[in-house]
């Protein structure tokens, strides 16, 4: 069993993490949170990478949008920390499976998370003027970047988790999009990054 030390949390925001694993293997063969093959290393693979996202982010943080929640990493994660940490305020989980809304709302009332899930697609939500907005594994980096446009505040910072090919996907971004960007190597994997990205506007 993994520790906290490992994680990098406090015992009491491990234990919370622990609630939500939980839930997160009983409700999984259902509905399909993640996909089955890492639920065994559920805690380096979606724990804590939502957890080096949360580092990542500026602080102090009034609200954060995570898009396109699914099984809720890494705004349930961020929200969980939260708690202890006092940032983000407010994080919004937009998600359009009515099905995962269930589970993200279950967790957050086992959980304490303060967050609050918005079930719909996320063209179809009012601009969030998100101080921080994520997205884990929803969509290329050109598609991120419109919903950027959206929902970040004129200062925020959106954090992306890319796979092995993020530097095909900046190239195309950047021929559509202008942005300064920030690149840190994942903890949890080799090859994949987090780019860290602000001032996002169209060419």
């Amino acid at each position: 069993m993994i520790s906290h030390e490992e994680i990098g949390v406090s015992r009491e925001t491990f234990e919370r993490l622990k609630t939500y694993v939980e839930l997160l293997k009983k409700w999984n063969p259902r509905i399909n949170l993640i996909s089955k093959s890492t639920l065994p290393d559920v805690w380096v693979r979606h724990v804590q990478d939502s957890v080096q996202i949360s580092n990542l982010a500026p602080k102090p943080c009034k609200i954060w949008g995570d898009l396109g929640s699914g099984g809720g990493f890494p705004g349930l994660v961020v929200a969980i920390m939260a708690l202890e940490t006092g940032t983000p305020g407010q994080v919004f989980l937009v998600e359009s499976d009515q099905r995962k809304c269930a589970f993200l709302r279950t967790v957050i009332r086992e959980t304490g998370a303060r967050a609050e899930v918005i079930n719909k697609r996320i063209d179809e939500v009012k601009g969030l003027n998100a101080d921080v907005i994520s997205a884990r594994a929803l969509a290329s980096l050109s598609n991120l970047l419109e919903f950027a446009e959206i929902h970040l505040s004129p200062n925020g910072t959106a954090i992306f988790p890319k796979g092995v090919s993020w530097e095909k996907e900046l190239i195309e971004a950047q021929a559509l999009w202008s942005f300064k960007h920030h690149v840190v190597k994942s903890q949890t994997e080799t090859g994949p990054v987090i780019l860290s990205i602000t001032g996002v506007s169209r060419v």
